[in-house]
């Protein structure tokens, strides 16, 4: 028995508030340079079937400095990549760690990675989601304004991404509301909009997102894997470039939020990313931080789960 953390839905808006608590308490402690040995003993195995600079760092930089110990996984680089089935992968890993975070295309991939893995699954990337970086960037929004809740968030650019629907499953859970501006054939299907009944607003023009907005946010128009298309969707997202007159338009105190890669030049400007109302480098930052208290979270979950095992199979009979 274990804890996955695939989607934002795989924690209560409960657990959420005490990740968020559990971060900003390990955030002090880092910066006053006492030292946490929760994951003392304990190992985590990351695997990538996609590039990564934050994942790969934070998560490495987060288990080390929770005590315990990381192993990264290319899977260029292992029998994943000669053919091995990923079910065989997820029971080996699973016995020889106490976490697995992966980052993989397909949500199906990950999805049966963590069915055969008797480790918690974390998901730090899937063409569906990214949900650690949206916890993180959450975080980020309630360090500056004391909470999430109640703020209005502009997504601006390819709202059909992962990141648009991660943002998409936290509106309703954190009760902020998201405005996702895009052209046509760039927003999130019904069935996402859907997860969030009232809290997310499709719209065209980017300058109605932005206006009032507490948080304008963007990405790279172009995500890993979809290279053939890059000029196409520099073409139709030409209109959405995130620049000063946009930023006017929101908030006097709202931030800007870019998970990085950024182009500085195409979905945002040099003098927003690098000016006094982004927060980027705060975000970055805070990966480490919402990481270390999601891992303590699912293993030490997880390790509930187990010792109940017993009681819970000597109830159902």
């Amino acid at each position: 028995m274990k804890r996955d953390f695939l989607n934002l839905f795989d924690l209560s808006s409960d657990e959420h508030k005490a990740l968020f608590h559990r971060a900003r308490t390990l955030k002090e402690a880092r910066k006053q340079r006492r030292v946490v040995n929760t994951m003392a003993g304990r190992t985590l195995i990351m695997i990538f079937e996609k590039a990564s600079t934050r994942t790969r760092l934070s998560f490495e930089a987060a288990m080390a400095q929770l005590g315990g110990h990381a192993i990264d996984l290319s899977a260029a680089n292992s029998q994943m990549a000669r053919g091995e089935p990923l079910a065989d992968t997820a029971r080996v890993a699973g016995r020889y760690c106490d976490v697995v975070m992966m980052r993989t295309f397909g949500d199906e991939r990950i999805a049966e990675f963590a069915k055969h893995c008797e480790a918690p699954v974390i998901n730090g990337l899937t063409d569906g989601g990214h949900p650690v970086q949206i916890l993180t960037d959450l975080f980020t929004i309630e360090e500056r304004f004391g909470t999430v809740a109640g703020k209005t968030l502009a997504f601006i650019g390819d709202t059909a991404s992962n990141m648009g629907r991660s943002f998409t499953e936290g509106a309703k859970l954190f009760d902020y509301q998201l405005k996702l501006a895009s052209p046509k054939g760039y927003h999130p299907a019904d069935d996402v909009v859907k997860l969030a009944p009232g809290h997310v607003h499709l719209v065209s023009d980017p300058r109605e997102a932005a206006k009032d907005a507490d948080v304008i946010i963007t990405d790279v128009w172009t995500s890993m894997g979809q290279e053939a298309e890059s000029k196409k969707r520099l073409a139709d997202l030409a209109g959405y470039q995130v620049d000063a007159a946009l930023m006017k338009l929101a908030k006097k105190d709202a931030i800007f939020l870019h998970c990085l890669p950024a182009h500085r030049g195409e979905e945002v400007m040099g003098d927003i990313i690098d000016g006094p109302q982004s927060a980027v480098w705060d975000e970055a930052e805070n990966r480490l931080h919402v990481q270390k208290a999601l891992i303590e979270t699912v293993v030490q979950a997880s390790d509930r789960l187990r010792e109940m095992g017993p009681a819970l199979k000597a109830a159902r009979g």
